[in-house]
């Protein structure tokens, strides 16, 4: 039963690799002159250089800050970035209770994610992901460190779609020594032939296939196949069936993508030609420079010169017969300024591409908070298409992949993640800039609707009680801080209570006597209920 297996997921694997070599040459391209130190797709040894085509930095400069921001933007490091709040499945009047106890829980889980590796490890998916497609894979850790986070570099990973579009095949290529094959698949059941090879050669290396497919016999509960297969024997010597929502310990996300791809396609594709251009001007630059500084020379061929021992350095003294020219320089074609024209428009549309182009320039005054925040907004109008899958594809899937191993483990305990008894809202700055967007709506309508029609107009169409609501939810307040519905009933009973004990208070003031201020606010408590 596990030959035909390994033998049916082998043939998928290879269709799958076929898939993939389609885009090699184009990553590849990006990885010369965008991210030299990385591994390609093309074998190069560890630690050889490969930056030779680059003459301009602007695209490698560019991906850095590309992936920083936008790691600012949507998972910043030491914040939360994501809520746990009720469903619609949730009945209402439940939904504050619950929300409250998914809020200890949202802390709890930031908490783990902020003592993890996630900020480095995401990182370098971001870098991954100015190509297109990038792959993070979550673990169970150990006591220390309940969730393990690792970034899989694109040249490692295979992938796969479904039926329905979504990546539900990922095959992992890894080169592990024979004496780590226990340590990192403790379960794994080795035939005698790698017992032996783990015994005599322990230090060479074993190339490795990880596995993790999604099972499509029941559609009412997602399943996912784990299975470790050893190359060199052809052999698996490990499977396991994970069930739940968040089981899948490989996510893979994508910029975006063409319909029917499986890989996507970045910002650094769209800005190719540009870098491309950029690094063959500076790089006919430094060659006009070059033939500036030493020149090239015409000598009449009298035999008098040798053209092997002249040295052009200062001093120097190049005889010539009577009545010849001798040493001549020639005269360049023409003048290279125009190449300033095309380095600024160049330079301009990378950092375009790359969504690196501030509204100001920041290293000249320190900007404010609502720079800050009409920045982030202009990042999220910029990259909305993109913002919205990275929501589906890696947000929700990493907290959800999260909570499957903290409920596992035993540390928490919450309904399922799946949007209708638990759902994510995402609070990260890159969606708070859409909120700010529902923050001002409300504020104009607030505003017209008071000076065109009056305070009171205002008062008999807006749920003061509710709006405030509201505006905590688009601010991001954690439930823990807003007072749930019983208890905003009872302070009002309360404030009914105070205002019928000072009703024989509540006399008009007489001629130059100054009006009594707790009458006053039992007037405006009343009103706010009304």
């Amino acid at each position: 039963m596990h030959e035909k297996t390994v033998e049916l997921m082998l043939q998928r694997y290879e269709k799958a690799l076929s898939v993939r070599r389609e885009f090699e040459e184009l990553y590849d391209e990006i990885f010369e002159y965008c991210l030299p130190q990385r591994q390609g797709f093309k074998n190069y040894s560890a630690g050889q250089r490969r930056d030779d085509k680059i003459f301009d930095e602007t695209a490698v400069v560019g991906i850095q800050e590309f992936a920083s921001r936008l790691q600012a933007g949507l998972t910043p490091n030491f914040a939360r970035w994501a809520d746990f709040v009720t469903g619609s499945e949730v009945p209402e009047n439940e939904r504050d209770d619950v929300n409250n106890s998914l809020d200890d829980v949202t802390e709890y889980v930031f908490e783990i994610l902020q003592t993890s590796n996630f900020a480095q490890e995401i990182h370098e998916c971001f870098i991954d992901l100015a190509l297109g497609t990038a792959v993070l894979c979550v673990m169970e850790g150990d006591a220390v460190n309940p969730v393990r986070f690792q970034s899989i570099p694109l040249p490692h990973v295979v992938l796969d779609t479904g039926p329905d579009g979504k990546v539900d095949h990922v095959y992992r290529e890894r080169m592990i020594k024979n004496e780590d094959i226990l340590v990192s698949y403790p379960k794994a059941e080795l035939s005698p032939n790698i017992l032996e090879r783990i015994s005599n050669y322990p230090q060479a290396s074993t190339k490795i296939l990880e596995i993790s497919c999604k099972l499509y016999d029941d559609i009412n509960e997602e399943k996912y196949s784990y299975m470790i297969i050893d190359m060199a024997d052809k052999k698996m010597i490990m499977q396991e069936t994970y069930k739940g929502v968040g089981a899948n310990p490989f996510i893979a996300f994508r910029w975006s993508k063409a319909s029917g791809e499986i890989y996507g396609r970045g910002p650094a594709i769209n800005a190719l030609s540009a870098i491309k251009t950029c690094n063959l001007t500076i790089e006919l630059i430094l060659e006009n420079a070059q033939m500036a500084i030493s020149g090239i020379y015409q000598i009449d061929d009298d035999g008098v010169i040798n053209v092997d021992t002249i040295n052009l350095v200062p001093g120097t003294v190049i005889p010539k017969a009577p009545n010849t020219q001798g040493l001549q320089p020639v005269r360049a074609a023409g003048s290279f300024d125009v190449a300033n024209l095309i380095l600024n428009d160049m330079r301009n549309n990378i950092k375009r591409a790359l969504y690196n182009d501030m509204l100001g320039d920041p290293n000249k005054t320190p900007a404010s908070a609502t720079e800050v925040a009409e920045r982030m907004a202009d990042l999220s109008r910029k990259i909305g298409s993109a913002f919205g899958r990275l929501q589906a594809e890696m947000v929700q899937p990493v907290l959800q992949r999260v909570i499957y191993i903290l409920k596992k483990q035993g540390r928490i305990e919450m309904p399922t993640v799946n949007g209708r008894e638990v759902k994510i809202r995402s609070v990260s700055p890159l969606a708070q800039a859409q909120s700010n967007q529902d923050i001002v709506s409300l504020n104009r309508f607030l505003q017209t609707v008071g000076n065109t029609f009056g305070p009171e107009m205002l008062n008999i169409l807006i749920s003061s009680e509710e709006a405030a609501v509201y505006l905590a939810k688009k601010f991001g307040i954690p439930d823990t801080l807003i007072r749930d519905v019983e208890d905003r009933k009872e302070i009002v009973r309360l404030a009914q209570q105070m205002q019928q004990q000072q009703q024989p208070q509540m006399m008009p003031p007489q001629e130059g006597e100054q009006p009594d201020a707790t009458a006053l606010g039992g007037w405006w408590i009343s009103s706010f209920k009304r």
